[in-house]
């Protein structure tokens, strides 16, 4: 009995070996990494296409367009990163890295899909259209003028919906697909960032 439990105590403190060794291993990738999809001027092409929705009234449409197609790739490349940086870390078996990694990925794609481009996008669009419609029914503004006050109205209303927006895709998803995946403090405080200051 008592040999049976000094090797239940082993096995024991093996496991919590290789767990701590992981974690050591895991720190250690993740330090050395600096996130330029966050962390870097780069955030900024998340933000393309709400400065076109600015410009709208200003250019053609495929300007407008193309900003969309900025702000997309921006998207894709920070999935594709977080995705990389999963499969960096070690995990207890490959079936777990193959789920952390498509969790990561996938949980990049539709946070930074809704966060970045298609809810700023669309609020952004609203602004200037209301915009236009009130400055033409109550002012006297000259056609010109009235096109770059909606857009400076536009691009001044972005850094005032960047958080608020942050804020509700995180409570969003909070409450809907990150139930349904238990992705864990690895991927939750140093890949996909989930926490996030301010």
């Amino acid at each position: 009995m008592g040999r049976s439990h000094n090797m239940s105590s082993e096995a024991d403190d093996s496991k919590k070996k290789v767990a701590n060794d992981i974690d050591v291993e895991n720190n250690e990738i993740l330090e050395k990494k600096v996130d330029i999809f966050r962390d870097t001027p780069l955030r900024y092409l998340g933000y393309a296409n709400e400065v076109g929705e600015s410009f709208r009234a200003q250019v053609h449409v495929n300007v407008v367009r193309f900003s969309y197609v900025l702000a997309s790739g921006y998207v894709c490349a920070d999935a594709y990163s977080k995705g990389k940086d999963a499969a960096e870390v070690k995990w207890s078996s490959d079936s777990v890295r193959q789920t952390k990694i498509f969790s990561a990925v996938f949980d990049t794609l539709i946070w930074q899909g809704l966060a970045s481009v298609a809810i700023p996008g669309y609020t952004i669009n609203r602004i200037c259209f209301l915009s236009n419609r009130i400055l033409s029914k109550t002012s006297a503004m000259p056609l010109m003028t009235r096109k770059w006050t909606v857009t400076l109205i536009g691009l001044g209303s972005i850094p005032f919906i960047i958080k608020p927006i942050d804020h509700f895709v995180d409570w969003l998803l909070e409450s809907t697909l990150r139930k349904w995946f238990s992705i864990g403090p690895v991927l939750e405080s140093d890949i996909v960032h989930h926490r996030r200051n301010g």
